[in-house]
């Protein structure tokens, strides 16, 4: 804007000449500036507020369109409640079969301290010392007083103890909500669940997160708040009567661990899985930083134990041979001749000879040349492919992440002599879960399916691996080891037991066996005649001193513990006691 003088001189001369009063030109210009500057101000005025106006009208549209984005959208949960970064507490429950709770949180809290906030340090220390035996009076005391502004005393507190601490009534004392993982069943399960620990964690919440077992492998759906409880295919009534019964078996039979499988044959599911020496998932303990990993309580023997678990493979030899027509179950196969292969005799169990012997009783006599003289016969080749197909050469596919841990041990070179040592369970390693999926398949009728630790709406349908009338024949055998064979302590009234026991050195770690020491098991299946479970027993170490000479073969020592767990878990799962089916005798009716 140009500003005219108030008294413009050429204006001013001519008013004098003209006789008027130069003051009234002054009055009227400025005036005329006053009104000038009255409407720049209105024009600025009205500017203004008219961008405010759209500002605000921006800001409310943007509102009502979040509001109704919200009112549109399904509802959910926040995925954490924290000031900072988020941290997602919540973790779904995991429960057995029947839905029972094995695993869920629960609410606590954390104690901290902020020294500075304290009135007297020393009081606090002495207190806290007493409430937590555990705590030092001194160490407390030296941290109250450096130079620390912040301390965690407790990451987790009782409802007890949260109330003594509070009691104590000094400001500098402060607690924060959390969620704990909590396993209401102790020591039940432990290899299965695993256990949990806090992750990321702040003042007003902690993560929480698995760290072994299914709590780890399943950790990411487990954290989604919309998740359901994971549902796993333990029985937890059963899973207990198998901890008791084994531990008993365990201390009876003065073994070191012990390992049971429980597997339903047509569903492949784990009804009970078992590991002893075992831990409490609530305190879960640190692994051990020497000396042998398999003495840790930590040690799943069940999946990670890899073992050679002897004649218990004698089954998938003669099995092989029915179903490839080399023999069936009456062909006579001469065991009392030597046989040399390698270089290597092949001798029997403490140098017997059971002369000439059907393959049936090859199995009921446990015949290390019997099963040798048919895998021979089987070649290389084929019996490789029929132990792959049966999953004895790759990792469970167990959902626990301790699976991985139980690799198979084979020979890379396989030859003739690997072929007959395998045949009667030496040269091969593998898991008693491994060994329970085989059994599996005999009983099922003959189909593969990959054992689950989570529950099953319905039953895979497996991959075949033999005919019908081979599983059948197998059975037939495995019946007659517990009625005439290694395996007659595991017959059980009412359930018709058939099963097979397998004893094998156990290998030093630098080479080479013990003479004393062993891996004793037995592999059973139940009722025979149309089995439904299958049961694998196996303890490391037994020693059974009840007679005149230490007794460690499986029949003495798992087979009796395997037999006193099926006569507990049997009733707990739905089987009631019946009359075996007998042959029927070939008598024809005639008339007079």
């Amino acid at each position: 804007m140009i500003r005219t003088p108030l008294r413009p001189l050429a204006r001013i001369l001519e008013a004098r000449a003209s006789g008027e009063n130069p003051d009234a030109i002054e009055r009227e210009n400025l005036r005329i500036r006053h009104e000038q500057m009255r409407d720049q101000s209105r024009n600025r005025a009205e500017g203004r507020l008219l961008i405010l106006s759209v500002i605000f009208f921006c800001a409310f549209g943007v509102i009502g369109a979040r509001m109704g984005v919200l009112a549109a959208s399904e509802p959910a949960e926040p995925r954490a409640a924290s000031s900072s970064a988020a941290i997602q507490a919540q973790r779904a429950d995991i429960t057995d079969r029947h839905g029972r709770i094995l695993a869920t949180n629960f609410e606590t809290h954390s104690l901290y301290a902020q020294p500075l906030q304290m009135v007297d340090k020393e009081r606090v220390a002495a207190e806290l010392a007493a409430i937590f035996p555990d705590l030092e009076r001194e160490k407390l005391l030296k941290s109250f007083t450096g130079k620390r502004k912040f301390l965690w005393i407790k990451k987790k507190l009782s409802p007890e103890q949260k109330q003594a601490v509070h009691d104590i009534g000094d400001p500098g004392l402060l607690f924060g909500p959390r969620e704990m993982r909590l396993y209401p069943n102790g020591k039940l399960a432990a290899h299965v669940l695993g256990g949990a620990s806090f992750g990321r964690e702040g003042v007003h919440a902690a993560e929480v997160i698995g760290v072994a077992g299914v709590e780890k492998f399943y950790d990411e759906r487990l954290r989604d708040p919309a998740s359901a409880p994971l549902a796993l295919s333990l029985d937890l009534t059963v899973q207990a009567a198998a901890e008791e019964v084994l531990y008993g078996g365990m201390k009876l039979m003065n073994a070191k661990g012990a390992a049971s499988v429980l597997m339903d044959v047509h569903t492949g599911e784990i009804i009970s899985i078992v590991s002893l020496p075992d831990f409490d998932p609530n305190a879960r303990p640190s692994p051990l930083t020497e000396g042998d990993a398999s003495d840790s309580p930590l040690f799943n023997r069940s999946v990670q134990g890899v073992y050679e678990l002897g004649s218990a493979y004698k089954i998938f030899t003669a099995a092989q041979a029915m179903d490839l027509n080399l023999v069936n179950h009456q062909t006579m196969i001469d065991t009392g001749k030597a046989l040399r292969v390698g270089g290597f005799n092949i001798g029997e169990f403490k140098k017997k000879n059971y002369g000439t012997l059907s393959v049936a009783d090859i199995i009921v006599k446990s015949s290390n040349r019997g099963t040798g003289r048919m895998a021979l016969q089987i070649g290389v080749k084929r019996q490789k492919e029929f132990m792959k197909a049966m999953g004895f050469m790759d990792y469970t596919p167990l959902e626990i992440v301790e699976a991985k841990g139980g690799k198979p041990l084979y020979p890379e070179r396989w030859t003739d002599l690997s072929a007959v040592t395998i045949s009667y369970g030496h040269g091969l390693s593998n898991s008693p879960l491994h060994l329970a999926a085989g059994y599996a398949a005999i009983a099922n009728g003959g189909r593969y399916i990959a054992p689950t630790i989570v529950k099953r709406e319905q039953a895979p349908a497996g991959t075949r691996v033999m005919r019908e009338d081979t599983a059948r024949y197998a059975r037939d055998m495995l019946r007659k080891v517990v009625t005439e064979g290694t395996a007659s302590f595991g017959e059980v009234q009412g359930y018709a037991v058939g099963g097979k026991t397998g004893t094998a050195d156990k290998p030093k770690p630098r080479g080479g066996y013990y003479k004393q020491k062993v891996i004793a098991t037995f592999a059973s299946l139940f009722p025979a005649h149309d089995p439904k479970y299958v049961l694998v027993v196996t303890l490391d170490e037994p020693v059974e001193t009840s007679g005149a000479k230490p007794r460690r073969t499986a029949g003495w020592t798992a087979v009796p513990v395997a037999a006193e767990m099926i006569g507990r878990v049997a009733p707990l799962l739905g089987l009631r006691p019946e009359i075996e089916p007998g042959e029927l005798a070939g008598i024809t009716l005639t008339s007079n």
